[in-house]
């Protein structure tokens, strides 16, 4: 298409300004989208230049490369004055390496010294910045284009062009924008005359914010959301018309002098950077004097190894290390190594629980520093699974730490690299359904009521093309030209990014100025900052990323290991949990999973009586299998079938490295690179290529190219065609999400000590469950109705002995202590004045609420919380007469403060059952009466539905009704639209199935329910037990003005 542009006569052009979606609701097309468009267009080049931002240039970057477009670098900027008013507006092109690390540091002060999502910049941070940014004056290495605002006013020009020829010298230009507006003749005579008295050249410039000028109603819609009114209302705010996109050349020859046309190909020309100039410099501080990077992890490593290995190195461990340090120390990763290796140390050193995992986590390396506890002799690592030299990036290591002290590291990484150096990559918010439907609809000046109806009906787990019947659901004729708009706007929106947020824990640290690397602003939360290029755009470049990430395991590991010391009177410690204890595996084995990690969920539960773990290597099977990538490779009925014997253990020879372990059936992303070695001749390196592209597969394609060679290759070798596809389905299957050996070898050690905790401690394993809340599958109710069940006693809050956190009681003659709920679990209590009450009370004893609240100084608020909690019964007596005590109570301020007022409270009558009940969830969300159901029981009885543990009397097939308060809604995408349903009675839990059909049948009882009336046929295979709904009735009603919750997952 291009050469017969060429052959037409057509100019040669290069787009100079562009915006992509990452100029946040001013543009209209994704980066990727832009660079397709020039492409097809034959544009010369194409420059990216959000605004103070390069958020989208890697996106583009990466397009470009594969296109073979040139892409220019840049951004462009709003000046202001001291004061805040406008100051003029310069796009700025990097040139070359030094130009770019200038332009970033550009937008990183600008950013920077604003709240998160502005920006501000002023003429004299160019023209006369302080003597530490000296290097900046003129922003040395980038081409400078002034913006004239539009129409073009003369005077205030010339003022503008002769500061920028005086800042930026020769480097300058007059971008022209043409665009067809009302003004367009006497704006480029004024742009003209500005520029002969200046001497600055003139160049073309499109001002493009959208691809093609189809996504003119898209951009409107932006426009209105980001000023907050209905796009009726917005008036002159909005485009003219649609020529804000990337327009023809012949349109542009038609437009532009040949020579305006001409200066945008001689400034690409002048712009010779690529972001494949971008190289990474590890920080070097860790290494001593006397080493090299080398020898230091060499020394490091064997320390570790010998620690590890008491009795000696094994040979094979020993092989695998040199391996692996051969291999860092010929791709320079030794630096990785040793960053991730310190910041374990001074976790470990403070008593921060935390385990590394990813694919070199669970290297032979990195076991010996400490970073993992899973030993890699107990796997089978592919080195080229993290270090190759095809590969050409960092291995991939991701470090947990106990979730509510990770902080604690974060602020020690901030302090050794300093915020110069370092920090977190940011996460790209996109517009989700919801969100898409509340801005398009409220821009189009939908009724605010319907939008609201809309997005609330809108459900996780809706398909797009449903979008119409939830219209219909809501009142609005889904034929109407209004609802078409809506849905087709919604539909666009999506995906759209909304605004950077910060990586749960993904660092970028360099040797010198992160800001000469990418740009650096602030984060929401303070003392944070954020780089504007996410994972994806890190590992397009090559770079550098730790993830010190967060783990609410790891927080209740760290209290179950602290309890139990203090009970045994001796420091007990993950590496003192016994091995392969037939207690735990027999617990797992009957699904007694709740708050266990990894296998607490409903597909874990159904599992695990099936796959009946007895070693620790089936748990790392259980917990990779229930994944996405196994489902939909169709591994886990084969691998189930030849487990129980019903299927013979069958694979190619040759190939029992790679499937032996796994019964001949590829669980893991491992083993599918071992198999492409070793039957289809891929190198390690190569095989890590196909692994990436299993991950971006759903993303971006690309795993057909390797289908040809991999069937080819395996027939070649003598392996059956039939065979050679089936792996490649499965191959494809890992693409939906596969979890790779290392991984679940990681989680797997983690699931089996929480097992072994509760199936030993299960009181210390409650305790420290209730105290790292927020956490898991299940809620602090659901926690203490299982633990009940399991014998343990748990004990009220009581202001006379709780503390902040829940702790254990002892109990005479009893094995197991009680657990006593902490003032934390009281809803609206503040932790101060629970220390407070703490300190005081340490010195005597409270004889009443009075005395309670004026020696703890609490004021009402903290009264109601404690006496609405019940937490005053030692007091008071009963809820009601705490209420009344703690309205009295509340200490006078000032000279009156020290007395006290006698007078007689009234004797109130206790609450009865239902009320205490109904007081305790309202007030923590939980009972430690009777569970609600045990009171409507009757009423149930009366309507023929039984409790959950005489349905887990019922033979297969046999009909049942059940009801129960709905404490969880899951519907998977491997589930074809299945809906999994758990109902809570007071004898336990039911597992309920609703098919598809039926879920949208019965779709507000489903959805909307608390109580949940179940008609169905009981299912029963061994001891997995699931009630299979035919009918669904909403019994809410009953459960009055108790609240309810449901944790609802995808």
């Amino acid at each position: 298409m291009d050469t017969q542009l060429a052959r037409a006569g057509l100019p040669a052009y290069a787009e100079l300004f562009c915006l992509t979606n990452f100029s946040f609701l001013h543009g209209a097309s994704h980066a990727e989208e832009l660079v397709e468009r020039a492409v097809k267009l034959g544009y010369s080049a194409l420059a990216i230049t959000d605004e103070c931002s390069l958020a989208g240039v890697v996106r583009a970057h990466g397009e470009a490369r594969q296109a073979g477009l040139k892409l220019l670098i840049g951004a462009h900027f709003h000046l202001t004055h001291a004061d805040g008013s406008p100051a003029l507006s310069l796009l700025a092109l990097a040139s070359n390496r030094n130009g770019y690390g200038n332009l970033s540091e550009m937008i990183t002060l600008g950013r920077m010294r604003a709240d998160k999502g502005s920006y501000e910049l002023h003429p004299d941070d160019f023209a006369n910045p302080p003597p530490e940014r000296e290097h900046l004056r003129g922003l040395p290495d980038c081409l400078l284009l002034l913006l004239p605002e539009y129409p073009a006013e003369v005077e205030r020009l010339h003022r503008q062009a002769s500061w920028m020829a005086a800042t930026f010298g020769k480097r300058t230009w007059l971008a022209t924008t043409m665009l067809g507006r009302a003004f367009d003749e006497a704006h480029g005579a004024a742009i003209e005359e500005v520029s002969l008295q200046h001497a600055l050249p003139m160049v073309a410039a499109g001002h493009v914010c959208m691809h093609v000028r189809s996504r003119k109603p898209l951009h409107d819609t932006l426009t209105a959301v980001r000023l907050g009114k209905p796009v009726s209302e917005c008036g002159y705010e909005l485009g003219q018309n649609a020529e804000q996109h990337l327009r023809s050349r012949l349109r542009l020859a038609n437009v532009y002098t040949a020579q305006m046309l001409e200066e945008t190909v001689r400034i690409a020309d002048l712009c010779q950077f690529s972001l494949e100039e971008l190289r990474y410099e590890y920080p070097n501080e860790l290494i001593p004097p006397g080493h090299t990077p080398s020898s230091f992890l060499r020394q490091e490593t064997y320390i570790g190894a010998h620690r590890r290995y008491p009795a000696g190195v094994p040979a094979n461990v020993q092989k695998q290390i040199e391996e692996e340090l051969a291999l860092a120390a010929q791709l320079k990763y030794e630096y990785f190594f040793l960053t991730v290796y310190d910041i374990v140390r001074y976790a470990r050193s403070q008593e921060i629980l935390c385990q590394g995992r990813g694919s070199a986590a669970n290297s032979a390396v990195c076991y010996c520093l400490g970073v993992t506890e899973v030993d890699p002799a107990l796997g089978n690592s592919v080195v080229g699974r993290f270090m190759s030299i095809e590969r050409d990036e960092p291995p991939d290591i991701d470090v947990d730490f106990e979730h509510q002290r990770r902080e604690e590291v974060i602020q020690y990484i901030y302090r050794k690299y300093g915020r110069h150096r370092t920090a977190l990559a940011a996460t790209v918010i996109c517009y989700r359904t919801k969100s898409a439907l509340r801005d398009s609809g409220k821009a189009l000046g939908v009724d605010l009521e319907i939008v609201e109806k809309v997005a609330k009906s809108h459900r996780w787990f809706d398909r797009k093309h449903e979008l119409m019947e939830r219209f219909a659901e809501c009142g609005l004729d889904p034929e109407s030209p209004l609802a078409h708009q809506w849905a087709h706007l919604a539909l666009q929106f999506l995906s759209f990014p909304r605004h950077l947020s910060q990586h749960v824990g993904g660092f970028v640290i360099s040797q010198d100025k992160l800001s000469r690397l990418v740009p650096i602003e602030n984060a929401a939360m303070e003392e944070r900052s954020v780089i504007q290029w996410d994972k994806d755009d890190l590992e397009e470049l090559g770079l550098l990323k730790v993830d010190v990430l967060a783990l609410g395991m790891l927080s209740a590991l760290r209290r179950a290991f602290d309890l139990v010391s203090a009970r045994r009177g001796e420091v007990f410690t993950m590496q003192d949990v016994p091995r392969e204890d037939g207690p735990t595996y027999e617990m797992i084995c009957q699904a007694d999973t709740i708050g266990v990690f990894q296998i607490e969920s409903r597909a874990q539960m159904s599992m695990l009586p099936r796959l009946k773990p007895q070693v620790f290597y089936d748990l790392v099977i259980e917990v990779a299998i229930v994944r996405p990538g196994p489902i939909q490779g169709g591994m886990v009925h084969p691998y189930l079938q030849r487990r129980m014997g019903k299927a013979k253990v069958d694979y190619p020879a040759g190939l029992e490295k790679a499937l032996g372990r796994t019964l001949g059936v590829p669980i893991f992303q491992e083993q599918v690179m071992q198999v492409v070695i070793d039957a289809a001749g891929f190198t390690p390196g190569e095989a890590d290529q196909l692994r990436r592209s299993m991950a971006a597969w759903k993303r971006k394609g690309g795993l057909e190219k390797y289908q040809t060679r991999i069937v080819s290759g395996m027939v070649d070798r003598g392996y059956d065609e039939t065979f050679a596809l089936q792996i490649c389905q499965q191959i494809q299957g890992f693409g939906e999400y596969g979890f790779p050996e290392s991984h679940a070898a990681s989680f797997a050690w983690l699931t089996y000590v929480s097992s072994w905790i509760k199936c030993h401690e299960p009181a210390a394993f409650l305790c420290a469950l209730l105290n790292s809340q927020p956490m898991g599958f299940y809620s602090p109710s659901q926690l203490v109705q299982d633990a009940k069940r399991h014998g343990i006693e748990v004990r009220p809050v009581d202001i006379s002995c709780s503390g902040w956190e829940s702790a254990l009681e002892e109990r005479d003659g009893e094995a197991q202590p009680a657990v006593r709920l902490g003032m934390a679990l009281l809803r609206g209590m503040r932790a101060e004045a629970a220390q407070r009450i703490e300190e005081t009370r340490a010195i005597r004893p409270f004889a009443s609420v009075t005395e309670l609240a004026r020696r703890a100084d609490l004021d009402r608020h903290d009264l109601q919380v404690l006496a609405g909690g019940n937490a005053l019964r030692s007091l008071a007596g009963n809820r009601r007469q705490a209420l009344w005590d703690a309205a009295g109570a509340v200490p006078d301020k000032d000279l009156l403060r020290p007395t006290e007022v006698e007078e007689e409270a009234p004797q109130l009558v206790a609450p009865t059952e239902g009320e205490e009940i109904l007081g305790d969830y309202r007030s923590q969300g939980l009972t430690l009466g009777r569970h609600p159901l045990a009171l409507l029981r009757p009423a149930l009885l009366a309507k023929r539905f039984l409790p959950a543990d005489v349905l887990n009397t019922f033979s297969n097939n046999q009909l049942a009704r059940g009801a129960g308060i709905v404490t969880g809604r899951q519907r998977p995408g491997t589930a074809k639209g299945v809906l999994f349903v758990t109902i809570e009675d007071e004898t336990g839990y039911v597992n309920v199935i609703v098919w598809p059909d039926l879920v949208e049948k019965y779709r507000r009882e489903v959805l909307g329910s608390s109580l949940l009336g179940v008609y169905g046929v009981w299912q029963q295979e061994g001891i997995v037990r699931h009630l299979v709904a035919r009918r669904l009735v909403d019994l809410s009603h009953l459960l009055g003005r108790l609240p309810t919750a449901s944790r609802d997952f995808q």
